[in-house]
């Protein structure tokens, strides 16, 4: 029976290694394509339809075919990484942060705006008309609201709101409201201006899109809160991609709108989010990202009930260790 199962596990270990060079040697041969994953932003075919033309210069510099995948949730395109579907994604910092610490990713940029700015906000809408004065009043009057959020891996969609507005008193966004829906941030904020809830989240990024799209319906919208500053989404590309392959692709990103087809490629990035083009970075950028699922660990570990006090400080310690190890690894520290 030993002997078979030493068998078993020599076997599955040589279909691993042969999974793993034939994937190597995919990675080597261009003519095999490099798929691009893309966030969801608005639906999956306006994302593709956005990204297509810088895309199509990426295929023509690399010489080589890149297909574009884009999904409907945050959860689709984390699959797609885990499943090792993609090679290179634009991600949010929360989704950035898992592709890193876990799938065997790196960062290599972030992307710039036109107007400088350095980040982005999350915020709260409510329709223009709303009783709701201020984030005072709205607090005040538990089981009320109707409430629609973003994934639980959207950054300014759930998880700012919660660490900065929520959990410092001590609320849970999903009970606290008389009912949560989930969806993404055109929709909710449609689904403000339309009546169908009374508060949603957004960010200011996306908020200035869903004016130029839905002029009538944004002139329905008030925000009523703002976050601190956000740093925006980031290029992350597979580690075990073969070097050199991974250097043309970060030397394209961060020359793209910058060399002597500057202004068609400029036209380009407009397209898909108001883009100016994309700054050189690392992993250290998501270091704000770390600290806001710290955050969040802390208040699950502080709210939930446990058989001992000494069992929450035991983990509230393992809470302590983790991030500092996440933020070490980030900063490239052993």
């Amino acid at each position: 029976m030993a002997k078979r199962r030493m068998r078993a596990w020599g076997f599955a270990l040589l279909v691993c290694a042969m999974c793993l060079c034939a994937r190597a040697a995919q990675d080597d041969d261009p003519a095999a394509p490099l798929t691009f994953g893309i966030l969801p932003i608005g639906g999956p075919a306006e994302s593709l339809e956005a990204w297509r033309p810088m895309l199509d210069d990426l295929r023509r510099a690399l010489q080589r075919p890149v297909r574009a995948v884009s999904v409907t949730t945050y959860e689709g395109i984390a699959q797609a990484i885990s499943e090792q579907r993609v090679d290179i994604a634009f991600l949010s910092g929360r989704l950035a942060l898992d592709a890193v610490t876990r799938q065997n990713m790196q960062v290599i940029a972030r992307l710039t705006r036109g107007d400088g700015s350095r980040g982005y906000t999350a915020v709260l809408l409510v329709a223009a008309d709303s009783s709701i004065r201020n984030v005072e009043q709205m607090l005040s009057q538990r089981g009320r609201w109707r409430f629609a959020r973003g994934e639980a891996l959207s950054v300014s969609g759930y998880l700012v709101p919660e660490t900065q507005l929520f959990a410092p008193r001590g609320l849970d966004s999903d009970t606290f409201f008389a009912s949560v829906h989930v969806d993404n941030h055109q929709n909710n904020a449609l689904a403000v201006a339309n009546g169908e809830v009374d508060v949603a989240t957004n960010n200011s990024a996306d908020l200035e899109r869903f004016r130029q799209r839905f002029p009538e319906q944004y002139a329905r919208l008030r925000i009523l809160w703002r976050s601190s500053l956000i740093p925006h989404a980031v290029i992350v590309v597979r580690n075990d991609l073969p070097p050199s392959l991974r250097s043309r692709i970060a030397t394209f990103i961060t020359g793209y709108a910058k060399g002597k087809d500057a202004t068609r490629e400029a036209s380009n990035l407009r397209l898909i989010h108001d883009i100016s083009g994309f700054a050189a970075t690392d992993n250290a950028e998501l270091i704000p990202f770390a600290d806001i699922e710290y955050s969040l660990e802390k208040r699950r570990a502080t709210s939930t009930q446990w058989v001992s006090e000494a069992a929450r400080e035991s983990r509230l310690k393992k809470i302590d260790t983790d991030h500092v190890a996440v933020v070490n690894r980030l900063r490239g520290h052993p």
